[in-house]
């Protein structure tokens, strides 16, 4: 049978695989002991303890179910069997606001076919489950976004209909991504909205993301990356405050969302513009870092992107010639 022959049957693993993630840390969130470190993920950010609760799921999951292979932020590559396919897999897509019990957190699951070189444009099935709420988006190429709360109920995607940068609502990835170059570079969206439209950090890319689909916010931003590519001289800034590794977003943080973000009827690219299609699905650390720009509409998405590449100006102006209250060339450079 092949890959797509099999995408009804893929579909309900996902869900599943998400429902038991979401059943293993539900308990634990908002728990002193779900902060505790426990070890170091392949792509260089702290496992906490309630990571390790997700991933013991996942891998029960998985090997029960038999002949699948999964890719997770914590456990890298696991294969059972003859995989049919890949799950690529955040247990807790924004393990911090889990910890501290936080409503934005998710357990996120993308399906690929079984092939190492997969990329984010071979992502068939997206499902993205809300770790407190059990609200679950579930996307389907070519076939349309659904959300399904925890009792069965369907509703649809409802985006946006903003087109101004002065009403934006967006949502943004700060954790270390070095504070004041990201500063200069989302000045102008976060300044320029801040009377009429709101700036959130909610500690989670896919709940972000998906805030998109549900209309809370108009976009999602995430340029660590492209500031890294173009201005290289960020990159000790980039490992000064993630001790030592770089820390952006990687496949898994958004391989389901993106799918879902696009099938509802927003646009995801990298923060230039570019096609995320071509973006390695399995893997991370340094190699697999990757920016993001979601957006409820085309319309929105080119005003964003312009705001990024006026931001990225000013901050390679302000790296030439640092000056009082701009971030000067980091040290060492």
């Amino acid at each position: 049978m092949t890959f797509a022959a099999r995408l009804d049957d893929l579909e309900a693993v996902a869900i599943a695989a998400a429902g038991e993630m979401r059943a293993a840390v539900l308990p634990a969130l908002g728990r002193a002991n779900a902060r505790v470190a426990v070890g170091v993920a392949p792509g260089g950010d702290v496992t906490m303890a309630i990571d390790e609760l997700a991933e013991d799921a996942l891998e029960r999951a998985v090997e029960r179910t038999g002949n699948l292979a999964y890719y997770s932020e914590d456990r890298g590559l696991v294969e059972f069997g003859a995989p049919r396919a890949i799950l690529i897999v955040d247990p807790v897509d924004g393990t911090r606001p889990a910890a501290a019990g936080f409503e934005a957190c998710c357990a996120s699951v993308a399906v690929v076919p079984p092939d190492h070189s997969a990329t984010l444009g071979d992502v068939a099935i997206g499902v993205v489950q809300e770790l407190r709420s059990g609200t679950t988006f579930i996307g389907r190429r070519g076939a349309g976004t659904r959300m399904v709360d925890a009792g069965g109920t369907s509703r649809s995607a409802s985006l946006s209909s903003n087109h101004a940068l002065q009403a934006l609502f967006v949502g943004a990835s700060n954790r270390a991504r070095p504070l004041v170059p990201l500063a200069i570079v989302l000045e102008e969206m976060v300044d320029g909205a801040a009377m009429q439209g709101g700036y959130f950090e909610l500690g989670s890319a896919t709940f972000a993301m998906t805030r998109v689909v549900t209309g809370q916010l108009d976009a999602y931003v995430d340029p660590g990356h492209r500031m890294l590519c173009e201005l290289p001289l960020l990159e000790s800034e980039f490992r000064r405050v993630a001790g030592g590794t770089i820390a952006t977003n990687f496949p898994y943080d958004v391989a389901a969302a993106t799918l879902v973000v696009a099938e509802a009827g927003g646009m995801v690219t990298d923060a230039a513009g570019g096609s995320l299609d071509p973006v390695p699905a399995v893997g991370s650390g340094e190699g697999f870092g990757l920016s993001v720009v979601a957006t409820a509409s085309a319309a929105l998405h080119e005003a964003v992107l312009g705001a990024i590449d006026r931001g990225i100006q000013r901050l390679r102006a302000t790296l030439q010639t640092p000056g009082p209250g701009r971030a000067a060339s980091p040290a060492g450079a």
